[in-house]
């Protein structure tokens, strides 16, 4: 009996455990685990376990601690055998459950460091909010819509809006080609790679908002020296099952739009659709169009994690060009024209599918799969001597066919290492295109026929076939490193492969300026180019305050040459066969408010690196005829100042009031450009085209109770079309090269809102001004394209 009873008392056990970080259950690492009665303690292995060996029966406290962990204390008892335990711990950083913050937007400013999928930290942006403008929206008027965005120039040829044309620092503005423009995330241009031209631009009444990214964006979304160009339309509406919005305008010169969405969720299906009709007989003569566009977002909510949507964009255009003047047939009248048979049209049909997941707070997925299947028709009569009357002749009918598609996948992670906060972003891309170049022979009629007259090869006019196929792999990683709660650092990095073909025939017939064949150029071509890179770059943020926001970055940048660089007939243009790609850099640095809109401001610098930049020289062929040759031009620089400042006058002088607000703002860039290097005689020192020394955008805005005016005046300064900055063509007739002469434009809109009505007007180019902002090679010229004169513009809208 003594001997039995002996053993229960001195009787060892074993107490062993595991210890589990929540809410994932992951094993933690070198936790210390402490045992209070007995005064002793272990770390955990690898896997997060534990033992404590030789423990009489009794009972105890269990003290777990780690770093950035709370401490939990645990009681533990041991009975006449081995115990095992579990310990969780609960990080002291709380992980909150997903909340929707509703806020007021403002006008404009920027985006925030992450925000949809993508990283913006130390990156210079900006977003206008379309809803928030008193301007026309009808006729998508750009100098408006997008008054302060600091830099920006502006192709106005086209006054109801159909395309949208902008560039800045010294981009060609031609269909916003430098940029990489996208609707939802997803690439809208005629082909991304090969042909970067946007001749789709949604309409402004159905955007929610529009984000521009500048250089930086070339590690995200592709590599154009531009950057991003995002079009965000509307979402459906959480809280009805219907809305309806219907927009009726009117204006001048025969303009008529017609716009109509329905918008509404229905369980866990959310839809948001509109249907828009356009048409105008145009400010010039012979400048006429019909337009219809039509799109469709449907989503469906397969969990609270998981959403799948689907998109698909209509849109159909017929538009007739009045064609380009000389500079003396402008001085004489800007709204004449001798083109009556040019026309244009355009058929673009986009489709997306995109699914998003959410693994947790701190973690999402998300996938686009994009396709599109466009045409682009031209067909009119275009000799290089724009004077020259129309001889009624066989027309020149040159059709664009794009069939591309691709795939963008994004993965964002929110992470800790140590105390550090960090955000990873990783993503890839594969894009294909294949694009379909023909060029012959039209009818001799006047209406829109866009049909080859028997085989369209070797005719009297120019004639080619080629097939451009493309393909392109990208992938793409930036983290932003937050070294303290106002210092981060962001680098990235992204690598390309791009595979570019050329296969085709062309046949050019060299003319004087009286039209006669004086020699016939045949060119076969079968070239496939192949290249890879890796483009990196750095961005930096720092915020002294919660309302002061400093960043800078830097950026590599990247522009392949596209078919239109490769081929093109133009009885005005010739291109260099040794084209290459062009490389270069962008940076930033600046200071902007957050938190703010009292006064809201945006003060930076950049400086904008462009080797082998691709341009246009002033040229004569050996029958005197004034050409543009496009070809690599040197290593050119931008530099400058972009300030953006608006202040909202009762907030600043703290004057009470709840029915009055008014605001004033300025946008001013200055630049400074030049060629450093070239090969080419006359263009070292020269000033880079498409920059105007001076961009100021400067407004006012005031309302009472829900009447609403602004007023704007746009100026810039002159700038050149060309290399050579040359101050006219070499025979005074083409006017394809030559300055474009400043001008200043003044705009005034008001609104008004009465329940389920709203009220528009418009008065564009107040003051009448003649003025052009484009001389064009090709469509819809060549030569002198004016923009349009004072137009007023009544628009109801009900919104039920």
């Amino acid at each position: 009996m003594v001997c039995l009873v002996s053993s229960n008392l001195f009787a060892q056990y074993n107490l062993s455990g595991i210890v589990l970080s929540l809410p994932d259950s992951s094993s933690m690492k070198n936790c210390n685990v402490y045992l209070n009665e007995k005064g002793i303690s272990v770390s955990t292995d690898s896997l997060g376990r534990f033992e404590f060996h030789d423990l009489p029966a009794g009972q105890y406290t269990l003290v777990t601690s780690f770093l950035e962990y709370h401490t939990t204390y645990q009681k533990v008892s041991i009975n006449k055998n081995d115990t095992y335990v579990k310990v969780c711990m609960k990080s002291v950083y709380s992980v909150l459950e997903e909340v929707v913050v509703t806020h007021k937007p403002e006008d404009e400013g920027h985006l925030r460091a992450v925000e949809n999928m993508g990283i913006y930290e130390g990156k210079k942006s900006e977003v206008i909010v379309p809803d928030k403008l008193t301007v026309n929206l009808a006729t998508n008027n750009a100098r408006q819509v997008y008054s302060r965005v600091a830099g920006l120039n502006i192709y106005e040829n086209d006054g109801a809006g159909l395309q949208l044309s902008i560039g800045g620092r010294g981009l060609d503005p031609n269909r916003t080609s430098n940029f990489n423009v996208r609707q939802n995330g997803y690439d809208i241009s005629a082909d991304a790679l090969g042909y970067p031209e946007s001749y789709y631009t949604p309409p402004v009444e159905a955007i929610e908002k529009i984000q521009i990214v500048r250089g930086a964006a070339s590690l995200q979304y592709g590599t154009q020296f531009g950057g991003l160009l995002n079009f965000i339309l509307r979402k459906p509406v959480e809280d009805k099952k219907i809305q309806l919005i219907a927009r009726q305008s009117v204006g001048s010169y025969g303009f008529y739009n017609a716009f109509t969405s329905l918008s509404g969720t229905v369980g866990k299906v959310s839809y948001y659709s509109f249907f828009q009709y356009k048409r105008a007989d145009g400010w010039r003569p012979n400048s006429g169009f019909n337009d219809f566009n039509f799109y469709t977002n449907l989503n469906y909510k397969l969990s609270p994690k998981s959403t799948l949507g689907f998109d698909i964009t209509i849109m159909d255009y017929l538009a007739q060009q009045a064609g380009g003047l000389n500079d003396a047939m402008f001085k004489q009248d800007p709204r004449q024209s001798n083109r009556a048979r040019n026309w244009f049209k355009v058929n673009w049909n986009l489709a997306a599918i995109h699914f998003t997941h959410k693994f947790n707070a701190s973690s999402e997925f998300n996938i686009r799969m994009f396709g599109l299947s466009a045409s682009r028709y031209s067909l009119g009569f275009r000799p290089v001597r724009v004077e020259s009357p129309d001889d009624n002749s066989k027309r020149d009918l040159i059709k664009g066919e794009f069939n591309n598609w691709g795939a963008e996948a994004r993965y964002l992670k929110r992470y800790m290492i140590g105390s550090k906060n960090l955000v990873l972003l990783v993503g890839g891309r594969f894009y294909h295109g294949l694009n379909h170049s023909t060029q012959g022979n039209g009818n001799a009629g006047n209406d829109p026929n866009f049909n080859y007259i028997e085989n369209y090869k070797y005719k009297t006019l120019s004639s080619s076939d080629y097939r451009f196929p493309n393909n392109n792999v990208a992938l793409f990683a930036e983290n932003i490193i937050y070294l303290s709660d106002k210092f981060s650092i962001t680098p990235g990095i992204r690598y390309e492969y791009i595979n570019t073909t050329s296969d085709g025939t062309a046949i050019s017939l060299v003319t004087n300026g009286a039209g006669v064949v004086r020699d016939t150029l045949t060119v076969t071509e079968n070239r496939t180019n192949s290249r890879q890179f890796i483009l990196g770059g750095i961005g930096f943020c720092y915020r002294p305050t919660s309302r002061i926001n400093t960043y800078a970055n830097i950026s590599q940048n990247y522009r392949s040459i596209t078919f239109s660089d490769m081929q093109i007939i133009n009885p005005s243009s010739v291109i260099d066969p040794n084209l290459k790609d062009e490389r270069g850099y962008s940076a930033d640095i600046g200071i902007r408010s957050e938190q703010t809109n009292a006064i809201i401001y945006d003060l930076s610098l950049f400086y904008v690196n462009y080797a082998n930049r691709i341009g246009e020289t002033l040229d004569s062929d050996k029958y005197n005829n004034t050409l543009r040759k496009r070809g690599n031009i040197g290593e050119a620089v931008m530099m400058g100042v972009e300030c953006y400042l608006e202040g909202e006058f009762f907030k600043l002088t703290k004057i009470k009031t709840e029915n009055w607000n008014a605001s004033a703002f300025i946008n001013l860039a200055l630049i400074h450009s030049k060629y450093l290097k070239s090969e080419l005689k006359r263009v070292k020192g020269s000033q880079v085209e498409f920059v105007p020394k001076v961009n100021l955008k400067t407004g006012l805005r005031v309302g009472y109770k829900n009447l609403k005016a602004s007023f704007q005046i746009t100026h810039l300064s002159d700038q050149f079309t060309d290399a050579t900055n040359a101050t006219s063509s070499l025979d005074g007739t083409s006017s394809v090269m030559g300055p474009i002469p400043a001008y200043t434009i003044m705009d005034f809109s008001m609104s008004y809102e009465y329940k389920i009505f709203k009220l528009e007007g418009s008065v564009n180019n107040l003051a009448n001004q003649m003025y052009f902002t484009r001389r064009a090679t090709g469509y819809p010229g060549p030569g002198i394209l004016p923009s349009d004169g004072r137009g007023f513009y009544l628009t109801l809208q009900v919104k039920i």
